[in-house]
């Protein structure tokens, strides 16, 4: 598409093939048969089958898939069952999970049928946004959202907010013009933009693209050129599977090699080494795994925080870069006062956003003039809809009516009594806006005030007096001169400065002397201020060692300003050094990037992960979504957030808070270190328990388990407290330590559970076979299945944390781990001591003292993680 903006408007009119009087609509309905619909192609949301065959994405549940095969060839069909049902609850689990939060998505979109209004054979039309086509000349007024990308014809006093387009916070001037030179998006003054918001003037405009071929279009191919990559968690139980399909392997052919040099029969030890290699598999992990997501996903619902996909919800918890978008994110993209120069002296004003709460540094009373014109001169309204601010017309003009309401000030109550009865708009090249208002309800003659606003230095320049305490005294060149240089401090500040001047009218037809001999009251300075949990929570990030960078398409001085408040560290780097840079290995030292493209978004994340950073990218507009889908987590706001960048999102925040994102990291650290908890529960009592049955082949002794006694262990013993596990609280350290390697084995620091443990338990178990097989097999089989229950129910307890001592995390915190290590121990008296099931498992029943000596056998092991993990703190 050739780029119009730097064409004129005869060159524009040409290649569109139309005129100023628009088309036909004859012409109208050919071009939509050419053109097609002004609508972005989107992705249709996943069917349901195609959420339920992701739940068998991962390679763990094929391990299990090839175990049920092998179930079948040796006949194992209760273990065959069991599998074939821990599969399917996993994948109804992982399917609910997903299917609520697309639903939920699907809820937060708004329901707005958007039109238009164009020119159609010589008179105005209202259509649907859908049907405009590239000729149409669009009919454009303050309050209206653009249909498609324009170029203008005519304009007066236009000004656009495209803070979802270009990330700019502040609303752009319009301007009919030819641009010399190319420039980017944000800086093309003489354009309009599908999907931005006209918030003052008029304008006619000549449609120039539609659909995929307007600026959101550009986009949107963007975003069909990525793809979902891998999660960290998914790495790691892939690799995990990889490994337990190796050691299971080994483990077999361990076992057949054995019984085939003890000179057994080869049919005989081939069944029983796969049976084995089946029993060695931890068949509950994919479950256990699941239900610990969704639980983690629950809790994270509650705060505020959508996870789209399973598997994202940990994510976070390995994230050590967070790149969040700074307009509606760190901001709350609402235009506040925050500074005032009156009588004199700064006043500081409090609150953030349209929310009429915040305090004076001086009291009100003696500038009360100063926020009286502020609401005078004003265009916008502000009312509260729903519990949320809604502003129409420009944020600017907003942000004067809230400050004016913070001071008590009844802003609807103001222009009544003083209704206004002219307007000079503000324009690029006046910079300044003046109304006329009638003063007064009486019949002596008619009195008014005429209030200006506007740059500093053009309003300063018309007036020849000032207001200081209620005294109207003369304004001196030297006083001027101050005035401007508290201006300048101010926009060294990244503030945006308004000043604000009257005076006393007898009649409103002198338009002439309006501006003449004006009285200078005030500044009022403003910024799209950061919410006010965003520097806590960035200094929260610090702590856990994450790096917070902005992307914005603002200017690097506002970006400078909000960073700075904040707490950003880093240098300031602008969108066009991007491209001559080394990315690479430049970004380690960058923390804000200003006046960037979706493009340039793009880079920044790709050079962060090659870097091997775990990368969050938080974001609302259209210009976000591309960076949203290459992150290894996008993070898009539900409220104020586009369709686009909630579907490119892997997590959307339904409270648009940015501090939602640290909440969600605890959760997301919390997730894995559940996750670890029960993968070294489940993987060390595997490992144990074949060890167990390999060793004592080794060592030429009988069988100490039967198949039934494993299956047991595997699926009660194990599954119960494997389960509870998944429940643990947040431990109190979570943020306080670095974030994870991605790259890292989920068994990464548990040596002491997968290593260490399983040779105690080994040791123990062995020990107490070999001491109780001159009273039989069957007994020495009972001492050591109960051994090996106990070692294992201890080991619950001790996985309640892996880095610090049971003692110090809060015993009873999880009351459902001590449910199930009770009931698990339990059952397990229940099954030796009756006589019933006793012959279904072959055991036989114990004394006392036979339980308390296994008992504190087992307790060995506990003890020893317990100092263990005592000593390394």
């Amino acid at each position: 598409m050739p780029d119009y903006y730097l064409l004129s408007q005869k060159e524009v009119l040409e290649k569109v093939r139309s005129s100023a009087n628009g088309l036909s609509s004859a012409d109208a309905r050919a071009r939509l048969g050419v053109y097609g619909l002004n609508v972005l192609r989107e992705v249709p949301p996943p069917s349901p089958l195609v959420i339920l065959l992701r739940q068998f994405k991962s390679p763990i549940v094929w391990v299990l898939l090839v175990a049920m095969a092998v179930g079948l060839m040796v006949g194992e069909t209760v273990d065959v069952a069991v599998i074939g049902v821990i599969v399917i609850l996993n994948a109804v689990l992982g399917f609910t999970q997903e299917w609520r939060a697309e639903r939920s998505i699907e809820a937060l979109r708004k329901l707005v049928s958007q039109k238009a209004v164009v020119v159609r054979d010589g008179r105005l039309e209202e259509i649907a946004a859908k049907d405009v086509v590239p000729g149409d000349i669009l009919v454009l007024e303050a309050g209206m959202k653009v249909a498609a990308d324009a170029y203008l014809l005519d304009a007066s006093d236009v000004r656009a907010q495209e803070s979802a387009l270009t990330g700019e916070s502040v609303p752009v001037a319009k301007k009919v013009s030819v641009l010399g030179k190319e420039c980017s998006v944000s800086e093309r003054s003489n354009m309009v933009f599908a999907g931005t918001d006209v918030v003052a003037g008029r304008a006619r405009a000549v449609v120039v693209g539609t659909g995929m071929q307007t600026e959101f279009g550009k986009i949107a191919h963007l975003l069909s050129g990525e793809r979902d990559g891998e999660t960290p968690l998914q790495g790691q139980l892939r690799r995990l599977s990889i490994q337990i399909g190796v050691v299971v392997g080994v483990v077999a052919v361990l076992i057949f090699a054995a019984g085939i040099l003890k000179g057994g029969d080869f049919t005989v030890w081939l069944l029983t080494a796969l049976a084995l290699a089946v029993a060695a598999i931890p068949e509950g992990l994919p479950a256990v795994v699941t239900v610990g997501l969704s639980i983690g996903v629950q809790r994270m619902a509650k705060k505020n925080a959508l996870i789209r996909h399973l598997p994202s919800a940990e994510t976070l918890g390995a994230c050590t870069v967070i790149c969040a978008d700074k307009t509606g994110t760190m901001t709350k993209n609402e235009m506040t006062v925050r500074k005032l120069f009156v009588n004199g002296q700064v006043v500081d004003v409090a609150g953030a956003g349209y929310e009429p709460a915040g305090a004076f540094s001086h009291s009100p009373k003696s500038f009360e003039m100063l926020l009286k014109i502020g609401v005078l001169n004003n265009t916008a309204q502000v009312a509260k809809e729903g519990g949320s601010w809604k502003v129409v017309g420009d944020p600017t003009e907003a942000a004067l009516i809230v400050a004016a309401r913070k001071a008590g000030l009844d802003s609807a109550r103001i222009q009544e009594e003083y209704p206004k009865v002219a307007e000079v708009s503000f324009s690029s090249e006046r910079k300044r806006m003046t109304t006329v208002h009638k003063v007064g309800k009486g019949t002596r003659g008619w009195r008014g005030m005429v209030c200006v606003k506007g740059a500093p230095e053009m309003v300063i320049g018309l007036c020849t007096r000032m207001e200081m305490n209620g005294r109207i005294v003369r304004l001196t060149k030297d006083e001027k001169e101050k005035l401007l240089e508290e201006n300048a401090r101010f926009a060294r500040r990244a503030l945006r400065v308004l000043a604000f001047a009257y005076k006393d009218i007898e009649s409103p037809k002198d338009k002439a002397g309006w501006e003449r001999d004006l009285v200078f009251v005030g500044l009022q300075a403003m910024i799209d201020p950061p919410r006010p949990e965003v520097k806590e929570a960035i200094a929260k990030c610090r702590s856990a060692g994450i790096r917070v960078v902005m992307i914005t398409g603002d200017s690097a001085l506002t970006a400078e300003a909000i960073g700075k408040e904040v707490g950003i560290e880093g240098r300031v780097v602008m969108g066009d050094e991007l491209q001559s840079m080394d990315l690479v290995r430049e970004v380690e030292s960058i923390g804000i990037y200003a006046r960037v493209d979706p493009k340039d978004k793009l880079r920044i994340v790709e050079a962060l992960r090659k870097n091997g950073h775990v990368v969050a990218m938080t974001g609302d507009g259209v210009n976000d979504a591309p960076a949203l889908k290459r992150a290894d987590l996008g993070v898009a706001m539900g409220l104020a957030g586009t369709d686009v960048a909630r579907e490119a999102s892997a997590m959307v925040l339904a409270d648009d808070n940015f501090a939602s994102i640290v909440r969600a990291i605890e959760e997301g650290r919390q997730i894995f270190d559940n996750i670890q908890k029960y993968v070294a529960y489940l993987f060390s009592g595997n490992v144990a328990e074949v060890l167990v049955i390999v060793s004592s082949v080794l060592l030429g002794l009988p069988l100490p388990l039967i198949a039934i006694q494993i299956l047991w262990i595997n699926l009660v013993t194990d599954g119960l407290p494997a389960l509870a596990l998944s429940n643990e609280p947040l431990e109190g350290d979570v943020m306080q330590r670095k974030p994870r390697n991605p790259g890292a084995s989920i068994l990464s620091g548990l040596g002491p559970y997968v290593v260490v443990y399983p040779i105690i338990v080994i040791a123990g178990v062995l020990w107490l076979f070999d001491g109780y097989l001159g009273e039989g097999v069957e007994k020495a089989r009972t001492v050591a299945f109960t051994g090996l229950v106990f070692f294992e129910l201890f080991q619950a307890i001790s996985c309640k944390s892996v880095r610090r001592p049971v003692f110090m995390t809060g015993m009873f915190r999880n009351k459902w781990l001590w449910v199930a290590v009770a009931l698990s121990a339990a059952l397990q008296v229940l099954i030796v001591q009756s006589s019933f099931l006793a012959g279904v498992f072959g055991v036989v029943s114990l004394s006392l003292g036979e339980w308390l000596l296994i008992a504190g056998v087992a307790f060995a092991g506990f003890a020893y993680l317990e100092v263990h993990k005592l000593l390394r703190r």
